[in-house]
């Protein structure tokens, strides 16, 4: 993707100050588009914003006003929205009889929640001149993998939501369609990556023999948010190093580290 491809596009990107957000509002500021960093209050925003000199906004990504404020926002700030994503999320790697209904709502919440608080907001802001808009799901939407009842779950969930919105508002022209990652080695996943023996394991799990990095996501979201790719809507997109899709046969064994 060159410069020329992302001038005058105007993105929200929810979840501005996490991982693969941040990735994906630097890959859009480098390439020419106007972005409204949008996340709870932190140093992280704050500095993200001074580095990219990009305005942000505060926003509780679970409720419907104040991401509904953060679309006026944005709007005021460059006149339209032509995109936006929700890198919002969470991880819950256990059983569901020891998920409490507490750690339950809190996942649906942080996942499915605020996913339907954007589409939401750009069913009622970004209608008039139609955009794309890119949730994120996860392979466990796609696959069986133990221990992620509640995960799998929301993330179901963003999938189901991302295509009744693709076809209500398609008349529009307003896009939705889905990234569906594996690992990331992001900070929210830390203790799994950082875990030697845990690490080892879900990298086994991974045809192509490793985790991703918030680029491997970021990179395929700033194309779907481009007007160029404005005959996909709908759509599911697995980056996951071939985990939801390809059974290859056993790699050697990596040495211990």
């Amino acid at each position: 993707m060159n410069k020329s491809e992302t001038d005058h596009a105007n993105v929200i990107v929810f979840g501005a100050s996490g991982g693969i957000g941040s990735r994906v509002a630097e890959r859009l500021a480098e390439n020419g588009s106007s972005v409204m960093l949008a996340a709870r209050p932190s140093d992280r925003l704050t500095s993200l914003s001074s580095r990219l000199d990009m305005p942000s906004c505060s926003v509780e990504a679970t409720d419907f006003e104040s991401v509904e404020k953060c679309f006026l926002e944005a709007r005021e700030q460059f006149g339209k929205v032509d995109g936006c994503v929700n890198c919002v999320g969470s991880i819950l790697l256990k059983p569901a009889h020891l998920t409490s209904a507490k750690e339950f709502s809190d996942v649906i919440s942080a996942n499915l929640t605020s996913s339907f608080a954007m589409v939401r907001a750009a069913g009622k802001i970004m209608t008039s001149s139609g955009g794309s808009a890119v949730l994120l799901s996860s392979a466990a939407a796609r696959m069986g993998l133990a221990s992620h009842e509640a995960i799998a779950a929301a993330k179901s969930g963003v999938i189901g939501l991302a295509k009744s919105a693709a076809a209500t508002y398609a008349a529009r022209n307003l896009r939705f369609n889905v990234v569906a990652p594996g690992l990331v080695k992001t900070e929210l996943s830390r203790k799994i990556w950082e875990n030697p023996t845990a690490a080892a394991a879900s990298e086994s799990m991974h045809p192509l023999g490793r985790l991703g990095e918030p680029d491997d996501i970021a990179s395929l979201i700033c194309w779907l948010l481009h007007p160029s790719n404005s005959w996909l809507t709908g759509e599911v997109f697995s980056v996951d190093g071939g985990l939801a899709t390809v059974r290859p046969n056993p790699r050697p064994a990596k040495k211990s580290r």
